[in-house]
């Protein structure tokens, strides 16, 4: 069975697939809980950025707001990513898409605009791509610190609009100490392995769930949103997840297509819903 899926004019919000059938749950068992929120993106996704800054505006004007809890699951853009990498964006958004650097401009600086509208600078000609799996796993000890969303913004932030290299040790200690953390904690942590199997555990739950772009937010378990959408589609979405928990058991859904997705960022590159 799979959570059931929303939609509304212009935009599609897609179900992921629930691994398991969800158990018959009594209403007043499902109201007397916390609503969560779980948000799979990268820190070097530009439309993640773009969709947490909606996300939360649209939690402000949620009126359970103060009941819901949200939690940021990790989604690597690419495994295989060096710590860090040289060369001009445009020229490697091109080879990803295997277009034109003109035309790979064209998305950025679309990028570059959105993100101006929710108050956000992206200065792709600083920035420095690599792996972030570490970063992930720090966002696993922030989670247990209670720092999480603190974390989540300076990392996003540093990379999108100082150019900082977040697949860097001494660089993640330093952006996580900025929002809160134990620098000597943190540097600890990353000479181990610890949270590499809750990384990994997000990521087969990502694939479990089908999903292919990030951001990409799953409300409940049993409705999910794909893509950077409005605030007003991301506040529906707050609003029918929470009407859907005085159902007596989840709707059953079929996979819906990713047609009119919202922008997103996948493994071969951030792109522009059509």
């Amino acid at each position: 069975m799979t959570p059931s899926s929303i939609g509304c004019s212009g935009s599609h919000l897609s179900p992921p697939a629930e691994p398991r059938a969800p158990h018959r749950v009594a209403r007043h068992v499902m109201m007397g809980r916390m609503m969560d929120v779980e948000i799979w993106s990268d820190v070097v996704c530009p439309w993640c950025a773009i969709g947490k800054v909606r996300f939360e505006r649209a939690l402000a004007a949620f009126g359970h707001a103060d009941e819901v809890t949200v939690r940021w699951r990790s989604f690597e853009l690419d495994r295989h990513a060096p710590a860090s990498r040289d060369g001009d964006y445009a020229a490697m958004l091109a080879a990803k898409y295997r277009t034109t650097t003109d035309r790979a401009q064209a998305m950025i600086d679309r990028m570059v605009d959105q993100g101006a509208a929710e108050g956000l600078d992206f200065r792709f000609d600083i920035v420095k791509p690599g792996n972030t799996f570490d970063a992930h796993r720090v966002l696993h000890l922030a989670a247990e610190r209670g720092l999480q969303h603190e974390v989540k913004d300076r990392f996003l932030d540093a990379y999108h609009s100082e150019g900082e290299e977040v697949g860097d040790h001494d660089v993640l200690v330093r952006l996580a100490a900025d929002a809160g953390m134990d620098a000597e904690e943190v540097r600890a942590m990353l000479a181990t392995d610890d949270f590499a199997d809750a990384v990994r555990a997000d990521e087969d739950q990502a694939v479990e769930y089908g999903i292919s772009g990030v951001p990409f937010f799953v409300l409940d378990r049993r409705m999910g949103v794909s893509g950077a959408q409005p605030t007003e589609v991301l506040l529906q979405a707050l609003e029918q997840a929470w009407a859907a928990r005085t159902e007596d058991t989840a709707s059953a859904a079929s996979h819906a297509d990713h047609e009119h997705a919202g922008d997103t960022c996948g493994v071969d590159g951030c792109a522009v819903a059509s």
